[in-house]
């Protein structure tokens, strides 16, 4: 079974990361501006084999539109944040209306919400300006789920991809 899964969010997120980490179980410390990869992670769910296909994308603005390469064929996305960017998360409700623009407003359509680089946070090596509480509170709005990781760390990085298959085969 192949699911195919999207990673979206603005620039230095740490999209890139969070993907590298979970498929390849290291962590890319330096930024390296992604145009567009693809990843494939096989792994078992409820005891069946399945091979996710995992789209790293280019970072977003809020002006890019939503390619539909990104869109056709996808299962699935995972909506990335850093927790200590204000911008970045502002955009993730206009990347899911983008998101609902080309599915249909009812389309149930996966979302995992993912508040990326809380080591930062930890370490005091950057301020927090989101909180879970924002977090949770937009992706209750949204109907997504939502987490809050370091790729750096490795802090719940699977379980986004988890949680999104879960969500994927309800």
């Amino acid at each position: 079974r192949k699911r195919r899964i999207c990673v979206l969010g603005s620039r230095q997120v740490g999209k890139s990361a969070l993907v590298v980490q979970y498929v390849e179980h290291h962590f890319l410390p330096k930024y390296y501006p992604t145009i567009e990869s693809t990843f494939h992670a096989p792994l078992q769910y409820h005891s069946h084999p399945y091979l996710l296909e995992i789209v790293d994308t280019a970072g977003q603005d809020e002006y890019s539109m939503l390619a539909s390469r990104y869109a056709i064929g996808v299962h699935g996305f995972v909506l990335v944040y850093s927790v200590a960017s204000r911008p970045s998360f502002e955009m993730i409700r206009g990347l899911h209306d983008k998101i609902m623009a080309y599915y249909g407003e009812r389309a149930e359509v996966p979302c995992v919400i993912v508040g990326q680089k809380q080591d930062l946070v930890e370490q005091k090596l950057a301020t927090r300006q989101v909180t879970p509480q924002e977090g949770q509170a937009l992706a209750k709005e949204i109907h997504a789920s939502w987490i809050e990781t370091s790729a750096c760390s490795n802090l719940n990085v699977s379980k986004v991809f988890d949680m999104l298959l879960e969500d994927v085969e309800r």
